[in-house]
C-alpha cells in the first residue's frame, strides 16, 4: 500500500475486512504452498489479517508476515505461528531471504509507476529459484474504488511482461472473478514466477 487514505481505509475497517476474508479459502494458496520446500521461510507480502499467512504457518512453513495497516498486523499478530510486522511495500529491503513470497491482491495497491520497482525488490527478496505468486485485478490504469480504496490495474500480458523485466519466469497463471468489499465482481489474475 502507498497511498495514506488507502491504509487509513484498513486500519478503520479491519475486523470488517477480516470478517469478509475470513470464510475464503483461496485455492492458489495450495498450489503456492505445493511448490516450495516444507519447512521454507514464508513472506506474506501485504497479509491484511493474517488468515492465508496462518494456514502458511499451519502447514509448518516460517512464515513472516507484513502490511502496511498497522491493524491489519494487530489481527495478522494474533495468529498462531505469525511474525507480523508494519511495512509499506517500498521498505522490502531483504536480499534472499525467502524460499516464496506470497502477494495475493495486495500490490494493486501500488502505484503503477512504483510496481516495476517493488517487483525487483522481491526478486532481490527471494532465494535462487524461489517461488512468486501475485494476485492482481485486470484491467487498465488506476482508479479509486466506492469504498475510496487506490487500485493499479493490469492487462496479463503487461503484468507477465514487468515480471520478466524484474527477472522472473512465469510458470502459471489462473484466471477467475473476485467479489471484495465493495460488492463488485471483477475479473483477476493470479501469476506463479520463479526468481
Amino acid at each position: 500500500m502507498s497511498d495514506d487514505r488507502t491504509i487509513g481505509f484498513y486500519d478503520a475497517r479491519a475486523d470488517d475486512y477480516a470478517k469478509t476474508v475470513e470464510d475464503q479459502t483461496d485455492p492458489m494458496l495450495a498450489r503456492f504452498m505445493a511448490g516450495v520446500p516444507t519447512g521454507s521461510h514464508l513472506l506474506d507480502l501485504g497479509c491484511g489479517p493474517g488468515h492465508a499467512a496462518a494456514v502458511m504457518a499451519g502447514a509448518g512453513f516460517r512464515v513472516t508476515a507484513c502490511d502496511a495497516s498497522a491493524e491489519m498486523v494487530r489481527l495478522a499478530s494474533a495468529m498462531a505461528g505469525v511474525t507480523a510486522r508494519q511495512a509499506r511495500f517500498d521498505a522490502l529491503d531483504d536480499v534472499a531471504a525467502y524460499d516464496g513470497i506470497w502477494a495475493s491482491y495486495s500490490l494493486l495497491h501500488a502505484p503503477r509507476a512504483a510496481l516495476p520497482g517493488h517487483l525487483a525488490a522481491v526478486h532481490r527478496a527471494l532465494t535462487p529459484g524461489g517461488l512468486f505468486c501475485i494476485g492482481m485485478k485486470l484491467g487498465t490504469g488506476e482508479k479509486i474504488d466506492s469504498l475510496g480504496r487506490f487500485y493499479s490495474y493490469y492487462g496479463e500480458s503487461e503484468l507477465e511482461d514487468l515480471l520478466g523485466a524484474a527477472g522472473f519466469e512465469v510458470t502459471d497463471r489462473h484466471l477467475s472473478e473476485i467479489r471484495g468489499m465493495s460488492g463488485q465482481l471483477e475479473a483477476g489474475i493470479t501469476v506463479f514466477a520463479h526468481g
